[in-house]
């Protein structure tokens, strides 16, 4: 019995977190991993970026919210989702006809166009900040969970509890769609085929009669739909407060560099080590250790690794050690 409270502790407070986290990172990781593949810079604006989509999604959420339009038990956000994007897709277009387009027709060298984003990742910030404020906001509504720790413990008789809240479920299914669709774009579209090639090989792909203009237009639109669904999912999951948006940005490149930048498929597995290890590395094992070890070596105290303060550091130092030891990543993506 123990055991299995041991279980379900570790299923309720780092598996289904993390693999929640996890798929909301692997998503913002794509969206960096595919700036950089194709257009071939590291776009520090990202997290912002997803800040901004994910604010139109919420004003869109209270507005539908406010007529009395919802989603039964899932949330009003999911219908707002859609103007977040569209909103996200519009900003990110503007800022590449007002400032990288100059970059590439000049031909600008990457560190420029990484600074360049630095500089956009500030208006972006700021621009987000005056549209909704600073402070935390909270736009979550439907059912709230899927299974709820009282109903799990009167059920099994364990002395555990597992809840299973509807948005970590909605966050896995929500990416598992973008992610199938995405990749079905990349290999079985012809203007993703076009991308994929210019990405691999850009002066061939122009002798091959590919357009560029299009190409950098369909990535932003792909971008945009990335970072708002990733950001309305996060915001769903925790909390929206824009500052944490620009936090995210660590773990995010951490993830995209991890799985190697450049490589979707390492994009997608860099988000849940990630996940995991911050996660399993900030968790307090006293519950676990607890049912599993005898009382006389149970912890005395919370045999937390690092307090929950430092995750963003797991992120980095995981972030350090790739870079010195594997800068092209899991799976061989171009080096950062």
């Amino acid at each position: 019995m123990d055991f299995l409270n041991a279980i379900v502790a570790l299923a309720n407070f780092v598996l289904i977190p993390a693999t929640a986290y996890g798929a909301q990172l692997a998503l913002g990781a794509l969206g960096v991993t595919l700036i950089y593949g194709i257009l071939r810079f590291s776009n520090f604006a990202h997290g912002d970026t997803m800040a901004f989509g994910t604010t139109v999604t919420i004003l869109f959420t209270w507005w539908f919210q406010s007529m009395g339009v919802g989603f039964g038990p899932l949330p009003t956000a999911l219908l707002a989702l859609p103007f977040g994007i569209l909103g996200c897709a519009l900003l990110l277009l503007g800022t590449d006809r007002v400032v990288f387009r100059f970059y590439r027709a000049q031909k600008a060298v990457p560190v420029i166009l990484v600074i360049v984003s630095m500089g956009v990742m500030f208006v972006y910030n700021g621009l987000v900040r005056f549209i909704i404020g600073v402070d935390t906001q909270r736009f979550a509504d439907g059912e709230r969970f899927i299974i709820s720790a009282r109903d799990f413990k009167s059920a099994t008789g364990l002395d555990e509890g597992l809840a299973l809240k509807s948005t970590q479920a909605i966050t896995l299914v929500v990416a598992a769609i973008a992610v199938a669709l995405l990749f079905w774009f990349l290999t079985r579209t012809r203007t993703g085929k076009s991308m994929r090639a210019f990405s691999d090989n850009e002066d061939l792909a122009l002798l091959s009669g590919i357009n560029p203009e299009k190409v950098v237009t369909v990535t932003w639109l792909i971008v945009a739909a990335l970072a708002t669904i990733a950001g309305t999912l996060y915001g769903l999951d925790k909390s929206f407060k824009p500052f944490t948006y620009f936090q995210l940005l660590l773990p995010i490149f951490a993830a995209a560099i991890v799985g190697g930048l450049g490589s979707p498929v390492g994009a997608i597995a860099g988000g849940f080590v990630i996940a995991y290890s911050e996660v399993m590395i900030t968790y307090a094992w006293k519950k676990v250790a607890g049912y599993l070890l005898p009382e006389s070596l149970a912890p005395d105290g919370l045999a937390q690794l690092l307090s929950t303060d430092y995750k963003f550091a797991v992120s980095f130092a995981i972030l350090v050690v790739v870079l010195l030891f594997k800068p092209t990543g899991l799976f061989k993506g171009k080096s950062a």
